[in-house]
């Protein structure tokens, strides 16, 4: 073991003792049974949606407890980190509403909240690990940790760094200082317990009860000394915040449990209280007969930057994710399910999947139950950033939009579901908007060509259409205007006459009112032609129809 005037010789001379930082960062006063969670976002590239999925049980457990919910950057594996990811992240947390009650933004009592801005405390407990004995300085190279793990794969042995194959856990305090002295660079380990082949138990607030193999090996806990900030590893970092921040509960990915028998240790052997864990399985994709993890390489809809440039509604994918983690939550209307808890105990060990069709199908339920303003209003948000050009038609054309939103909406019995999300509503509505709509160009317009009626007679029928043209309150009224128009110029009453003998016909009232409405919105399928006709008016109508007329 190293003389402790060597170890204190390695970090700064006015580095606190850790009694420092305990009375710094004392005991949260909570009421009992509050719960302390925390997310840690790290900038090494977009956020996933398990991340929201996550941070949503996160908050939702910790505020219904009376706890505190914070976001801790986990930014110490700086060469992985991605430009603008932290931006981000903070662009999709505030989209879906999961604001922390402690951040980097919103400060507090127990930051700071960027592990890169930690360093002073964890350098503090780094060297009191050492002086105790429980940690070492070690130098061993890249290619002799590469021989190490090449002769225990030969040999059909763990790999790791421990016991005997660990160089430098027992190496004579003198061989340390030539190494020092020589500016070496070295990383501190981990004095992992010697006691191969114990297992470890612990109780998961999710899976119950896990047994494992105890933690066999010497992790690095400090990274190297050619680095600066001089920062931990994830392991050692955890350990060190989740105590200090009073953090009393960790909900985290299933990929973690493996890490746990160290954390154990780490907090052992640092003198903290045992923390607890759930450890959530992880969202899902099904891929023809197999699942597999929702991913980032593979998957757009794993980035949370595809929900929100395709601007599906918060409320509706927050619903969505509160069913996958409680299935009980999935069998109740949405306000009740955004305003029950999440229960961990009904979180399952199965991944769950994601269903895009199921989430689009929620989400047209929910669009349908707001206002057309309400609509509008968050139509225009979303354009305002991924749209401008429909952003200002819409600021120009409000009254119309409105009108437009009504159609089948205000006042019916089962309104229209056809706008799941935001990006859609050029689709959906964007006919009924002169600046968006694409006129045809004639009665050779493709789209009027498909119907198969000659084009002398499909001019006809518009002009006719035209001349004559009334916009009538009556939605029977109005298309008795057509009816009329199609048997003029020998249209079959119904397709039913026209197929028993299709060369005495130019179409039947199908095809006739087809050339209508395609005039009119540019498309064989749309809402109720009538009430399409007294949202746009009828100097917009015949404008439209002109064009087949030439």
């Amino acid at each position: 073991m190293l003389d402790r005037a060597v170890i204190d010789a390695l970090f700064p001379t006015d580095l606190p003792e850790p009694e420092h930082w305990e009375q710094r960062y004392p005991e949260r006063q909570l009421p009992d049974g509050a719960k302390v969670t925390r997310f840690g976002p790290s900038p090494t590239g977009f956020v996933h949606i398990g991340g929201i999925y996550v941070a949503t049980i996160d908050q939702d457990v910790a505020r219904r407890s009376g706890g505190r919910y914070l976001v801790r950057v986990e930014d110490t594996d700086q060469s992985r980190e991605v430009e603008g990811a932290l931006e981000q992240f903070e662009r999709g947390f505030a989209y879906f509403g999961l604001k922390a009650d402690e951040d980097s933004l919103r400060g507090g009592d127990y930051g700071p909240y960027r592990q890169s801005e930690r360093e002073q405390i964890y350098l503090t407990y780094v060297r009191h690990l050492l002086r105790e004995g429980r940690a070492y300085i070690d130098f061993a190279t890249k290619d002799e940790l590469a021989s190490i793990t090449a002769r225990q794969q030969a040999t059909k042995l763990p790999t790791g760094y421990y016991g005997s194959w660990a160089l430098w856990r027992d190496a004579d305090p003198a061989d340390v200082q030539a190494k020092l002295d020589a500016g070496e660079p070295w990383v501190v380990r981990f004095r992992a317990p010697d006691d191969t082949g114990a297992r470890v138990r612990f109780t998961d607030a999710i899976r119950g009860t896990i047994e494992a193999e105890a933690n066999r090996n010497d992790v690095v806990i400090l990274k190297s000394s050619e680095q600066s900030p001089r920062l931990p590893t994830y392991h050692f970092a955890h350990a060190v915040d989740d105590h200090l921040m009073r953090v009393n509960l960790v909900i985290r990915g299933d990929e973690w449990i493996s890490s746990v028998p160290v954390h154990q240790q780490l907090f052992g052997a640092l003198g903290f209280e045992p923390i607890e864990y759930a450890h959530i399985a992880p969202l899902m994709k099904q891929e023809g007969g197999s699942k597999r993890k929702l991913s980032k390489r593979k998957d757009p809809e794993a980035s949370v930057d595809f929900y929100l440039e395709s601007g599906y509604p918060v409320p509706a994918v927050l619903y969505y994710l509160r069913g996958l983690a409680n299935g009980r939550l999935a069998e109740m209307p949405l306000p009740e399910a955004l305003d029950a808890p999440i229960n961990l105990d009904e979180c399952g060990v199965a991944g769950p999947l994601v269903d895009l069709v199921k989430l689009d199908d929620l989400s047209a339920d929910h669009v349908a139950t707001l206002s057309g303003t309400e609509i509008l209003d968050l139509v225009l948000e979303w354009a305002q950033r991924f749209d401008p050009a429909l952003q200002e038609v819409l600021e120009s054309s409000r009254e119309l939009a409105l009108r437009a939103l009504a159609v089948e909406r205000d006042g019916a019995e089962n309104p229209r579901k056809d706008l799941k999300k935001w990006s859609d509503f050029r689709a959906v509505y964007g006919f009924f908007f002169p600046q968006l709509h694409q006129p045809v160009t004639g009665p050779e317009d493709e789209r009027i060509a498909a119907l198969g009626v000659p084009s002398e007679v499909v001019r006809a029928v518009a002009s006719d259409f035209v001349s004559a043209y009334r916009q009538l309150d009556d939605g029977q009224e109005w298309f008795q205007q057509i009816r009329d128009v199609a048997a003029k110029h020998g249209f079959a009453r119904n397709a039913k006459e026209y197929k028993k003998d299709p060369e005495a016909y130019p179409g039947s009232i199908r095809e006739a009112s087809q050339i209508i409405r395609i005039a009119i919105t540019g498309s064989t399928r749309s809402p109720d032609l009538h009430a399409i006709t007294e949202a746009l008016g009828a100097e917009e109508t015949v404008r439209r129809l002109d064009n087949l007329v030439g």
